[in-house]
């Protein structure tokens, strides 16, 4: 028996719930791999299959956990070993695959990379999608361009998950970056990861007929969208980009215009972690080891146990999360 958490839906009223419960490791999906989870973490995305589903959720009873970390049990891919320490992120596991809210997984040996040297599970969990997404934002930035020294990097939804591991990745890279926030209180928080700038959400959010602004920013992680993604991109110094990857504040780009890509030249450069290739999965971990600054990242977990992720759930839906929520699951 293994203790997971376990979301069902109601056929007449469709409402779901969550709840932790203990199952036979047999009712797990039968794949390559069987991995023993030590940790898993809470993405906005795990906050949609914990409960209304969102549309993600193909089968109930259902295990949610986009991410987790652990470490091999067994295998029938010559890749990975009994005892090797791994990390999963993405493949659509936790969504219409059973994820890492659960003291054991059953996964594809393709969707898995080897934990990077130096990194505990634990770090990786704090890292997760959210972190993962962050650097690949960087790389992005970076293989377009952008060097310390160009200016303020903005960073959108600064105290979220990709927001917080972007600010201190960016920041021990050497830049200065600029932090955009809805909630003053993480100031202190924000600053803490190294944040240059604190700047007021509301600055970013009113919509404008303007086809450009006064150039301010050598480069931007986004991950609102909405009304700030159609404002900031009219506020981009010329050559510089964009890293969307998210839209917690709406899937339209609000008063964006076609002004700021042909007479700035501006990139707007999508993120995706979800089907990202494994050499580029590598590569970004490789990258995290190497320039996330530890102590930081310690700064930004909030530790959590299973029967904690209802709440949870229901809080990172309301943009309640700050920084990093790492799940003990054997706890």
């Amino acid at each position: 028996m293994i203790n997971a958490l376990v979301v069902t839906k109601d056929a007449e009223s469709g409402k779901t719930s969550a709840s932790v419960e203990a199952i036979e490791e047999s009712r797990l999906p039968e794949s390559e791999v069987l991995v023993a989870v030590e940790y898993s973490t809470v993405n906005y995305k795990d906050g949609l299959c914990i409960g209304p589903g969102g549309g993600l959720v193909r089968n109930y009873p259902h295990v949610p956990g986009i991410d987790f970390a652990g470490t091999v049990e067994k295998s029938s891919d010559p890749r990975y070993k009994a005892g090797d320490k791994v990390v999963l992120t993405g493949w659509r596991v936790g969504e219409a695959h059973w994820g890492g809210y659960a003291q054991k997984a059953s996964v594809r040996a393709d969707w898995l990379v080897p934990l990077p040297a130096g990194l505990t599970t634990r770090q990786a969990m704090a890292v997760g999608t959210a972190g993962l997404t962050a650097m690949l934002s960087v790389m992005a930035l970076e293989d377009h361009g952008l060097a310390p020294g160009h200016g303020p990097v903005l960073v959108t939804g600064a105290a979220g998950g990709v927001g917080s591991v972007a600010t201190a990745i960016l920041a021990k890279l050497g830049h200065e970056v600029a932090a955009v926030t809805g909630r003053p209180e993480t100031a202190d928080y924000l600053k803490s990861l190294g944040a240059t700038q604190i700047v007021a959400r509301e600055e970013l959010t009113e919509v404008t007929k303007k086809p450009l602004e006064g150039e301010q920013w050598a480069g931007c992680v986004d991950a609102v969208a909405g009304a700030m993604l159609g404002r900031v991109l009219k506020q981009m110094k010329y050559g510089t980009s964009v890293a969307a990857v998210g839209l917690a504040g709406g899937a339209a780009i609000e008063g964006a215009l076609i002004t700021p890509f042909i007479l700035r030249g501006v990139n707007l450069l999508g993120i995706d972690s979800v089907m990202q290739p494994y050499a580029n999965r590598v590569r970004a971990w490789e990258r995290i080891a190497k320039d996330l600054p530890m102590d930081k990242l310690e700064a930004m977990i909030q530790p959590a146990v299973l029967s904690d992720l209802p709440q949870l759930g229901r809080d990172i839906l309301k943009g309640q999360v700050k920084g990093r929520v790492v799940v003990d699951v054997n706890a």
